[in-house]
């Protein structure tokens, strides 16, 4: 596993785009479905079962949570599930200005990765979040998690129509399956994280370190 993502700590949780952190030069959010897998990627990708907490209970993360990444400004960012979290309709209204916000505002905002069901992707409220990001300069990729839940064949059908979707609806991403209980696709996450985190250095890190 790379370092960068293996020292991953908890920086600060902000309710507010004003309480992001300022010593941010590039950041990769996580955004999902409740119960879509969001918190599992997170810990499966750091090699920390406790980083992002989670739960059976939809909805659980209610804050925009931070991690550190290393002493250069690299962070990952957590965001609210979406979707049918158990939450007030005035929290909800809020959480939707703030994130529209956010995925609008953010200059250091590099990627937003969507974390969907490989069973049920591109749902309504998948499409929504599409919609905001659009709005914002950051690139997208989808994750297609829980993929042990199909067989090869079905996780490569899934993975080209919804491929084929996103493409007839103009939307540029990249996608890739991922499965935390297996532990596929982290390779090819981290890969592309490293392809925004180092590109201003024009240089990636060493990928031979290993845990």
């Amino acid at each position: 596993m790379k370092p960068l993502y293996h020292g991953a700590s908890f920086t600060k949780s902000a309710h507010k785009l004003i309480q992001c952190p300022t010593d941010s030069r590039i950041e990769i959010a996580f955004a999902g479905r409740s119960n879509a897998g969001k918190s599992s990627a997170l810990n499966c990708l750091t090699g920390n079962k406790k980083l992002a907490r989670t739960s059976k209970t939809p909805g659980r993360t209610q804050l925009m949570n931070y991690f550190a990444l290393d002493e250069e400004g690299r962070y990952l960012v957590d965001l609210p599930g979406y979707g049918f979290a158990k939450v007030s309709r005035s929290q909800l209204m809020h959480w939707r200005d703030t994130l529209g916000q956010y995925l609008a505002e953010r200059e250091t905002l590099a990627c937003l990765v969507i974390v969907m069901d490989a069973r049920r992707p591109l749902t309504d409220h998948d499409w929504n979040m599409i919609d905001w990001i659009q709005q914002g300069r950051a690139e997208l990729h989808f994750l297609l998690t829980k993929s042990d839940k199909l067989s090869k064949n079905q996780a490569k059908a899934t993975l080209l129509s919804t491929q084929k979707a996103l493409e007839d609806a103009g939307v540029e991403a990249t996608l890739q399956l991922f499965s935390s209980l297996k532990k596929e696709g982290i390779d090819d996450l981290q890969g592309l994280l490293d392809s925004y985190y180092y590109r201003q250095e024009g240089s990636k890190p060493d990928t031979d370190s290993q845990d």
